[in-house]
């Protein structure tokens, strides 16, 4: 059998405190909380945002961004110049090849030999140098770069 404590029993407890946290801001933006605080009438900020809910774009700030990139950036990238193009259409044509044919010697897409052709793309020195090996032409160095 369990023996019985014979002393006087005495309490050791000490009283605790707790205090309650602040509420987080995302608790207090939350909107529930807010209706709360305003059915309890106490204070609650307000604050309008710029254009909120509506659904227009500025154009003060892209204006502005669009005068920063002309004056940093040069307007036109240089295209392929028109001896080049010429250059490489005679070549192509004498060794009796197709744009596509090209492109696959070349291993690029039919698109960028069709590009240089037309002149519409940026050179790249070695698509270039690709197109002066299958084609047997010298494309680079004649405008003097």
């Amino acid at each position: 059998m369990p023996t019985g404590f014979g002393g006087a029993v005495t309490q050791d407890w000490e009283p605790v405190v707790l205090h309650k946290s602040k509420p987080k801001a995302q608790d207090l933006r939350d909107p529930k909380a807010v209706n709360q605080a305003l059915r309890s009438g106490a204070p609650v900020q307000t604050i309008k945002k710029f254009d909120a809910g509506s659904n227009k774009k500025t154009a003060g700030p892209v204006v502005n961004a669009r005068k920063l990139d002309e004056g940093t950036e040069p307007a036109a990238l240089d295209r392929v110049p028109t001896d080049v193009r010429q250059a490489i259409q005679k070549a192509r044509l004498e060794k009796k090849l197709s744009q596509a044919e090209l492109a696959k010697l070349i291993n690029e897409q039919l698109k960028v030999v069709q590009e240089y052709e037309n002149g519409k793309a940026v050179p790249n020195q070695a698509v270039l140098a690709k197109m002066e090996r299958v084609l047997g032409v010298k494309l680079r160095g004649k405008s003097g770069k």
